[in-house]
């Protein structure tokens, strides 16, 4: 019984939740020169606070991967991997519950130039989403994977760095979503502590000695944050990472958590704990194994990407170029690996059509094709993968471009263009903004 006029770190948490959910935005340090002005997100300094939210879905810098809509507190990521990741050479980092993808995208801005970045997400929908917003992200050292994390188990010491949203109760989600109000019970908070603890253990192994564990959940019980890391400590070789918070962020500790609580931080909910392995941390190695080349010609790849950094594959009618700098044949034999790399293009007949994943990415050549700029409302056109008419361009495979990032591919015909967009990302909805929407 506590005494009368006791205050904790959690009052107020109950009528915090019952208010509006904030709206923030979190910008592609490849993508955004200069990071608009606003209220900036304390932890991250490529975040910021938006008045209110706006219809993203007809923002072209959206699905161009200029920025990702984040909750803020999980923008924590970025300021983690900042502080405790040493930056003096690329690391291998995965991300075991990956989906949607803005902890991986944080991570991937964070992380030293040159990582190995997987991605894995057990409900294949969700895989395929968190494919999309990774690809228009635009890294090229990435490998998004499928499956239950039992398979991380064949994959001793591989990882520098591993990063375990974990599936939980869903309490930081109360003011999103009232099915997650309705959903939660005792049991269920039960039910998901079983489910962390046999992912930590699937992962455990895949960690090298000295290497980061970094665990974190979207809500604030006990049995499922401190009495997890607890656990992680009696259960293995490891300890915690103490991070350094500024008191006016208002982020609360207890027990090796740091919780991110509504109502004293600008955001929905996070609880997140750092926790280092014992041991020391050994370097990855290079590429091996044979390659099948015969696609492309030598002139199409060093006009495309910089060939010296990448090697090339053909997978069905598929062509991959993926950074040399890393081995990941253990990797591609363990895992359902459903993008790596960049995709280049797809082979249809004696034709390669050019992928939007290079069109995406940062390493393409914008040189080695004719470049089209288009305006807002043939934008959204080719976001909803209808047919738009290019002028002034040639006749064959154009880039289009809008604000001057590249927004995907079209074959021009002359009075109209074959749109390459992939038709699963396609915007659905027949209607226009009154006004274009634009927050970069």
């Amino acid at each position: 019984m506590l005494p009368a006029g006791f205050k904790t770190d959690f009052d107020g948490l109950a009528e915090a939740l019952e208010g509006e959910p904030t709206v923030s935005v979190r910008f592609n340090k490849a993508k955004v020169d200069s990071v608009p002005d606003g209220e900036p997100v304390p932890w991250c300094d490529r975040g910021r606070y938006l008045a209110e939210r706006v219809p993203f879905t007809f923002d072209p810098a959206l699905h161009q991967g200029k920025y990702y809509v984040q909750d803020a507190s999980s923008m924590v990521y970025d300021y983690i991997i900042s502080h405790v990741v040493e930056q003096s050479r690329p690391v291998r980092y995965l991300d075991a519950c990956a989906a949607p993808g803005g902890k991986t995208t944080a991570a991937i801005d964070a992380l030293p130039e040159g990582s190995l970045v997987v991605a894995n997400e057990y409900v294949p929908l969700r895989a395929e989403i968190l494919r999309e917003n990774l690809v228009k992200w635009g890294y090229e050292g990435i490998m998004v994977s499928k499956g239950d994390t039992r398979k991380f188990r064949k994959l001793n010491g591989e990882f520098d760095v591993i990063a375990a949203d974990v599936p939980c109760s869903g309490e930081g989600m109360f003011r999103k979503d009232p099915e997650a109000v309705a959903q939660w019970s005792p049991s269920l908070v039960a039910e998901c502590a079983s489910r962390q603890k046999e992912i930590v253990d699937n992962l455990w192994g895949a960690l090298r000695g000295g290497g980061i564990f970094i665990y974190s959940t979207c809500t604030f019980n006990r049995e499922e944050n401190e009495d997890m890391v607890r656990w992680i400590l009696s259960e293995y070789d490891a300890e915690i990472v103490e991070l350094s918070f500024p008191a006016d962020w208002g982020i609360v500790y207890r027990d090796g958590c740091y919780h991110f609580l509504p109502g004293r931080v600008k955001g929905e909910g996070l609880t997140v704990a750092v926790i280092r392995k014992g041991g020391c941390v050994a370097a990855g190695g290079k590429i091996s194994g044979a390659v099948k080349q015969g696609a492309v010609s030598s002139e199409c790849k060093s006009r495309i990407l910089n060939p010296e950094k990448y090697r090339w594959m053909v997978e069905g009618d598929r062509i991959v170029a993926f950074p040399l700098a890393h081995d990941v044949a253990r990797i591609e034999k363990t895992l359902d690996v459903i993008h790596r790399g960049i995709e280049v293009g797809h082979i249809k007949g004696k034709d390669i059509l050019p992928a939007q994943s290079l069109a995406m990415s940062r390493g393409l050549n914008r040189d080695a094709f004719a470049v089209s700029e288009v305006g807002y409302d043939t934008a959204i056109a080719y976001l909803r993968r209808e047919a738009v008419t290019i002028e002034d361009a040639p006749v064959g495979y154009v880039l289009l471009t809008y604000k001057g990032t590249p927004l995907g591919f079209v074959k021009n015909l002359g009075r109209r263009a074959n749109n390459l967009y992939p038709q699963q990302w396609r915007i659905l909805s027949s209607r226009l903004p009154q006004n274009p929407v634009s927050i970069v």
